[in-house]
């Protein structure tokens, strides 16, 4: 319980940091007045500057970060989590390519295939391996293919036009700027349903986390859950790509931090820790990215970056000195 309060108690302090902070401060009176008057700078931060970019990084930091818990409990893995078993990527490839072609389908569409082709991608090169490195392998032609997918993007915009090439650059390395309210709107609604649909999947997940033999005595039909567990994890991953696009890390950072500040040992509280925990490093790594540097926006992506790179590095040291990698 203690912990459930800390986690919310934390969020509701990275929202306000982020309404409040940044080159321009605002203090909390004003935003309440422009939250119930409708008028004044608190109004104006509110509905234009600063209120639909942290609502967009609630909502893709709280996918993202379930996403990433879903393959770390289905693979029994830290390592594991879209961002670098490459399926970011792919939906990011997969919207580049999409807007590139004009070919006028929602941006969603696109990042929901890109991610899904890169998870199809990624099993059937890795087929054929069982046993105890099955997930590491996976994890290992995952990053190959995430590189693949990023080297692809990077070719496709050098035939873009200069400046729609400097966007999609932006974007690529994860960006919140310039984000509206049908950003959040997108986010929300998309990661409702896929959250209802992942709700009616924990019983499964509770039982492949003990283990294929005894969820399979228990009745569970394995690959078909493995299946969907890993499809509503892509197209949870796809949705925050879809307004961020391919924030590293927060999929890989936010479940263990989760589960760090609330002692979840469930499935569910697992999932909800990390959908939470992920919002916070969102929110405060857009904030970082606005602050930081004055007169400079950085791509919210660059913090992320370089708040999960040392984290990847020491789970990486740590996976080789316990012989898991």
């Amino acid at each position: 319980m203690k912990g459930t309060l800390l986690i919310i108690a934390l969020l509701l302090l990275a929202v306000l940091l982020g309404l409040t902070v940044g080159q321009v401060m605002i203090g909390p009176a004003a935003l309440w007045d422009g939250l119930w008057h409708g008028s004044g700078p608190g109004a104006l931060f509110l509905r234009v500057l600063r209120g639909p970019g942290v609502g967009t990084a609630l909502g893709a930091g709280a996918v993202l970060g379930m996403s990433g818990a879903i393959f770390q409990i289905l693979l029994r893995n830290p390592l594991a989590s879209p961002d670098v078993m490459g399926f970011t990527s792919g939906a990011g490839l997969a919207a580049i390519w999409g807007v590139s072609a004009g070919i006028a389908l929602p941006i969603p569409l696109f990042s929901a295939i890109g991610g899904l082709a890169a998870a199809g991608a990624v099993i059937f090169l890795a087929s054929g391996r069982s046993g105890t490195h099955a997930a590491l392998t996976l994890i290992l032609v995952g990053l190959g293919v995430g590189f693949f997918a990023a080297a692809a993007s990077s070719f496709i915009m050098t035939r873009l036009p200069h400046q729609e090439a400097t966007e999609a650059q932006r974007w690529l390395t994860g960006s919140l700027a310039a984000r509206n309210w049908g950003h959040v709107l997108q986010v929300f609604g998309l990661g409702a349903a896929l959250t209802l649909a992942l709700a009616l999947q924990t019983r499964s997940l509770a039982l492949l986390e003990l283990g294929d033999d005894l969820a399979a005595g228990l009745g569970t039909r394995i690959s078909l859950s493995r299946g969907l567990l890993a499809v509503t994890g892509v197209l949870l991953a796809a949705t925050g790509v879809a307004v961020a696009g391919p924030l590293p890390f927060i999929a890989l950072m936010a479940a263990p931090l989760g589960a760090r500040l609330t002692g979840a040992r469930h499935p569910a509280g697992k999932l909800a820790s990390a959908a939470a925990a992920g919002a916070i490093i969102t929110v405060l790594a857009d904030l970082a990215s606005r602050a930081t540097i004055p007169g400079l926006q950085l791509p919210v992506g660059v913090m992320t970056g370089i708040l999960g790179a040392p984290y990847l590095i020491w789970l990486l040291l740590r996976e080789m000195e316990t012989g898991d990698l």
